[in-house]
């Protein structure tokens, strides 16, 4: 199993021995509060996890900028996005060295962590630019990760965090959320010990089914880690309840017994592309992966991003010794008409479009919501049922 990165062992930020939570929460009472963006609040979650090992809380300024820049913080630590706690008023707490935060995503606005506040900064046009252009390479504000940043307010409050809970993560997803410490543990008590994770926020089709059996056979891995995305997502995706029944199903139905788990994380999606990539594969080496799946378009939207955009970055930006997690490059996966399966399209020499089974996004979604299934060299039945209950429910 590979080291988290940059440490020994994880850095959990979450108070895990009850007495102390309580105590916490009881004095979170007594504190000046503030209600923190949902992206800030995904921020604690994989905090308290442990997927940002070894970060201690939110950063400050200096080091979100360089972050953005050539991401390492001031003072070396590799990290490929900033992680910000940014606020649109400072007026409940100004001041104040010790803050609680309060969760904008559950009911009530319960506090999800206390910060002890080493700085409130406000982040001038220039700096948010900056950061914007590095981390998404756009300030499209129609880009949906762009307009999210920096709605967020312009008052960054840096300093370590105590995490009291998983905000709705836990009760949402009873069975799938799962912090890097508990993955960690997972992973060693089915004795794997090479395992290659693969990243989704959408349902998963037979094309991705086979990709996950084609890396686990050429990689030789013991184990693969479905990781899907729980937070918020843009307008039109697919709902996590939704992914998380299609996924495990296919899971259930097509995997061998003991190859496969599948759990989910609470972070917001960035749609950063490359940016995020290596963000993706941060948290999976901290999870205890040794392998990760970076396809056609990771984590992008739209045209903002090339390609293959997000696998060079791993060659041109990341530094060579900044990761151990190594990267199963993939192509674009579709079943090919001449050979009867599903294959990686660079793999398929003497092949022109049409000897593909491809389907838009666009095309897949009226059929299931007209009630019809994609064809079986699509996607499998038991996902497809799955897909159209949903779609007719709109």
């Amino acid at each position: 199993m590979t080291n988290p990165v940059g440490s020994d062992s994880l850095n959990p930020l979450f108070i895990y021995e009850d007495a102390k939570r309580e105590a916490l929460i009881a004095q979170a009472q007594e504190l000046p509060s503030v209600e923190i963006s949902s992206a800030a609040a995904a921020n604690a979650v994989m905090l308290g996890g442990g997927y940002f090992t070894p970060l201690e809380g939110y950063m400050n300024l200096a080091d979100a900028l360089s972050v953005a820049r050539e991401m390492h913080t001031s003072d070396g630590r590799f990290f490929p996005v900033p992680i910000l706690n940014l606020v649109e008023s400072i007026d409940a707490i100004e001041g104040a060295g010790r803050i609680a935060l309060r969760d904008p995503n559950v009911d009530g606005n319960p506090v999800i962590a206390i910060q002890q506040v080493e700085a409130i900064e406000v982040v001038n046009d220039a700096d948010m630019n900056l950061m914007t252009e590095k981390v998404y390479r756009t300030t499209d504000m129609e880009h949906p990760g762009v307009a999210a940043f920096n709605g967020h307010g312009r008052h960054a409050i840096s300093g370590p965090i105590q995490v009291l809970n998983f905000s709705y993560f836990e009760t949402d997803f009873p069975d799938t959320f799962r912090t890097a410490v508990q993955i960690r543990a997972e992973i060693e008590a089915r004795g794997w010990k090479r395992v290659v994770a693969f990243q989704t926020r959408n349902p998963m089709h037979l094309a991705h089914e086979e990709l996950c059996h084609m890396a686990m056979d050429r990689l030789q891995c013991d184990g693969l880690v479905i990781h899907m995305l729980l937070g918020q997502l843009k307008p039109g995706d697919i709902p996590a309840d939704v992914r998380d029944d299609a996924i495990r199903t296919m899971v259930r139905m097509y995997f061998p017994e003991n190859s496969a788990i599948v759990t989910g994380y609470g972070f917001d999606m960035l749609y950063a592309g490359p940016r995020e990539a290596v963000l993706h594969a941060y948290f999976r080496q901290n999870m205890g992966a040794s392998h990760f799946i970076i396809g056609r378009d990771h984590a992008g939207v739209g045209d903002y991003y090339g390609a293959f955009d997000a696998q060079t970055i791993f060659d041109t930006e990341v530094p060579a010794d900044a990761l151990e997690i190594e990267i199963f490059r993939a192509d674009h996966t579709a079943w090919s008409k001449k050979l009867d399966r599903v294959v990686m399209m660079n793999e398929a020499p003497n092949h022109t479009k049409e000897d593909f089974v491809l389907l838009s996004g666009t095309r897949v979604r009226e059929m299931l919501g007209e009630g019809i299934a994609p064809p079986k060299e699509f996607s499998r039945p038991e996902v497809a049922k799955i897909l159209i209950n949903y779609y007719q429910s709109l």
